[in-house]
């Protein structure tokens, strides 16, 4: 019987056609998962209000979903490799999409917190299975065009986030932020289910699946994320409790798959130059970026004296950036390499944070955008270029949980991001409470952040420097 999904030689306009399609329900499942991220976060004041519960209660709205996209991207992003990609797909934008809803009707803080978890599960199925598909659906001398569409879409979520959720709840309510992934979620379902590749005939099978590993994966990942995140930047007792169980989860871990037939993780891959760096940089690309998201907003308003309109317009120049700057920066990587482009995207992303602590003082918001733009510039060119080469570099049947690493290494960022530069904000200020913190305090805490900003890509440089001569190496012995 002949699968309509899979034709037998396409007219190269159909195959274009087609694969347009499949970028299109790509594109939209990496931006409805991104915004999951940040869209809450700005309605923590009003889920307080509204469910009568502190703050403490109801910032697990937020935390809930980034614990389970943390904590099991890796995990469903193998699974997708031996049960067939597309089947979980569908069923995590289907999963998303409900759950949703279900946010979305929550009458009990509760029912909400646990809604969120399964949104997130249904977005660690989508973000770590996106990017498996390009090396599918895309034409290979047009990955890096791909990758840059994909890594605008990531970007512009996360970014936009909190903007979009400010207008919404504003003009709507807190329910609508919500139930607006129902359009979105059936129109990604459809996409998905109509264009993407069929799985192959082998898939099917869960043999090969370490649920043990992927347990003690999940509990390491969920306690490295709650000491990040607990606590609102103040490191204590049990901070420092759950760091440590995180490490010898950790180490755990890579014994148990190296003992083991089928390992989650193939340990082997990061003996890989290009992967072992690709993670590497991208954690700490993603942890300055996570800076501008938290820090930017202080900066604005007790620095700068904008009122909350001008603060949500300045903020909202780094998703435009985004999504202007992304296809672009893919047609650079198809063009010039993806290690060049790579490397002047972090170039451009030191520059930036290193510009930082200088411009706004002197030139004021035109002196905060223009770093903001080549930093969120330099992040899509580096993006495109870094998921390229990682996702280029892999066998097919690892695509799923490769991209699932990778996605966990931004995300690791992003939490890294939130909890270590905002105490470095906070450390640099003086200030106990920096919400109520002078101008000067202020400024100075953003200063302070931006340097150990440019100090973190100057490492990442040096990773990425690294990690070719490594490359370099292995392929001389290989000749």
């Amino acid at each position: 019987m002949t699968n309509p999904l899979k034709r037998e030689a396409p007219a190269s306009g159909q195959a274009e056609k087609s694969s347009m399609w499949v970028l299109l329900g790509l594109s939209l499942t990496m931006l409805l998962s991104s915004l999951g991220t940040s869209i809450a976060n700005v309605a923590l004041p009003t889920f307080a209000k509204a469910f009568s519960a502190s703050f403490q209660d109801v910032q697990w709205v937020v935390l809930a979903y980034l614990l389970a996209v943390t904590a099991l991207i890796v995990s469903v992003g193998r699974l997708g490799d031996i049960v067939g990609r597309r089947r979980l797909m569908l069923t995590g934008v289907a999963l998303f999409t409900v759950a949703s809803v279900l946010c979305g009707v929550a009458t009990e803080l509760w029912f909400l917190i646990g809604a969120r978890v399964a949104q997130g599960l249904g977005a660690a199925a989508m973000m770590a299975l996106t990017m498996a598909f390009v090396g599918e659906a895309v034409p290979k001398e047009k990955t890096g065009r791909a990758m840059g569409l994909l890594g605008t879409m990531s970007a512009v979520g996360t970014a936009l986030g909190p903007t979009l959720g400010g207008v919404i709840i504003s003009g709507l309510g807190w329910r609508a932020i919500f139930i607006l992934n129902l359009p979105l979620g059936v129109a990604a379902f459809l996409l998905a289910y109509r264009f993407l590749p069929a799985d192959q005939s082998g898939a099917g099978s869960r043999r090969g699946f370490n649920v043990a590993g992927s347990l003690l994966l999940v509990l390491t990942l969920t306690a490295y994320a709650l000491s990040m995140t607990l606590g609102r930047g103040h490191f204590g007792a049990l901070n420092l409790l759950l760091l440590c169980s995180a490490a010898v989860g950790l180490g755990l871990f890579v014994v148990a798959q190296k003992s083991v037939a089928a390992p989650l993780i193939q340990l082997s891959i990061f003996r890989s130059p290009v992967l072992s760096t690709g993670f590497a940089t991208s954690a700490l690309v993603t942890t300055v970026v996570m800076a501008t998201l938290v820090v930017g907003p202080f900066y604005l308003a007790r620095a700068l004296g904008l009122d909350p309109a001008r603060v949500g317009l300045v903020m909202s120049v780094g998703p435009v950036v985004a999504a202007l700057s992304g296809v672009p920066a893919g047609h650079l990587v198809d063009r010039f390499g993806a290690y060049r482009m790579s490397l002047s995207g972090l170039i451009a992303m030191a520059l930036g944070s290193a510009l930082l602590p200088l411009l706004p003082a002197r030139l004021g918001i035109p002196g905060y955008v223009a770093p903001l733009v080549v930093i969120t510039a330099g992040y899509a060119l580096f993006q495109a270029a870094n998921n390229t080469a990682v996702m280029a570099s892999i066998r097919a049947d690892q695509r799923g949980v490769v991209s699932g690493v990778l996605n966990l290494s931004r995300n690791l960022g992003l939490v890294t991001g939130a909890s270590v530069m905002g105490a470095v904000f906070t450390l640099g200020s003086g200030a106990a409470n920096v919400s109520i913190a002078g101008p000067a305090a202020v400024a100075a805490g953003m200063r302070m952040t931006f340097v150990v900003g440019a100090f973190l890509m100057l490492v990442a440089i040096a990773i990425a420097l690294f990690g070719r001569s490594r490359s370099q190496r292995q392929a001389a012995q290989v000749q």
